[in-house]
């Protein structure tokens, strides 16, 4: 349902626990246990009935944010409704993603605008960086390592040729779902998609960006020059704008993201998120 200023998408699934008169307030004032929580934006886990489900709540980003993302030629994010047709889309593609159950928004003042979005809990996944920490001293067989790098390759061209960029492509929101891998198979979620873009057509630049950033959070993850080479031959067929000079920009964008990473001010940073986690 819509007005004006609201509109609300809440599925079957879990329309029975809300009740109030105000469906969109209620769940924006939901408490759970925290996964994230920085200025205007709060990742929560809940439980509603049997099932456990999670809630972006996005609480407005304000003119400065705005102002300093046009000012960097960058589209500024405004709420939920970014992830909402990112999820649409993948599904559309057939990338498995976390399921979307409810979704609304508030507001006409793009700074102001409150949004949310529920996603159903994917159950027991590992993310691939949980996965590969412990591959440089104890690495998997090799068939198991080149089925998964073959999937990831061609999990990342089927995103970049439909035109869909992640913008946060690291190996953390590559996940596994656990049971499949149990049984020695492989099915890769694509997870935490609110800042993606979704182009006419493939954007090159940010496509490099994208594997630049899955690169650099395999650094140190035991892969080989072989298994590289590898992710390369599949994420590149028939994909014509990726070429010497695109894998070439991936390295140095990687070695940038690297150096960034590892500096003082951006681990202090880090350490103060995961402390205000903790509270």
């Amino acid at each position: 349902m819509s007005s004006d200023t609201t509109t609300l998408e809440v599925s079957q699934e879990v329309a029975e626990y809300f009740k109030s008169d105000n469906v969109f307030q209620e769940i924006m004032h939901l408490q759970g246990k925290a996964f994230r929580d920085v200025p205007g934006r709060k990742t929560i886990q809940v439980q509603l009935g049997e099932h456990s489900y999670f809630i972006k709540q996005h609480f407005g980003v304000g003119w400065g944010e705005i102002f300093k993302n046009l000012l960097t030629l960058k589209l500024p994010i405004l709420g939920a409704s970014t992830e909402k047709k990112a999820i649409q889309k993948l599904d559309s593609i057939g990338i498995a993603t976390t399921p979307l159950v409810a979704f609304g928004e508030q507001g006409c003042n793009p700074a102001n605008l409150q949004s949310f979005i529920i996603t159903k809990d994917l159950g027991d996944i590992i993310s691939l960086e949980d996965l590969c920490t412990s591959w440089k001293t104890s690495p998997p067989s090799a068939v198991f390592k080149r089925k998964l790098i073959i999937a990831v390759a061609q999990l990342a061209r089927t995103l970049h040729i439909n035109g869909l960029n992640h913008r946060d492509f690291y190996l953390c929101h590559l996940c596994l779902d656990a049971d499949a891998l149990s049984n020695n198979q492989i099915k890769l979620y694509l997870i935490d998609l609110h800042r993606m873009l979704i182009h006419k057509k493939p954007a090159i630049q940010d496509n490099m960006k994208d594997i630049a950033a899955l690169y650099f959070s395999s650094i140190g993850m035991g892969f080989t020059a072989r298994d590289y080479l590898r992710f390369k031959h599949y994420y590149s067929q028939d994909f014509e704008s990726v070429n010497n000079s695109f894998w070439q920009n991936v390295m140095s964008r990687a070695n940038r993201l690297y150096a960034k990473f590892h500096s003082d001010k951006f681990q202090q940073r880090l350490a103060v998120e995961k402390a205000a986690l903790k509270k």
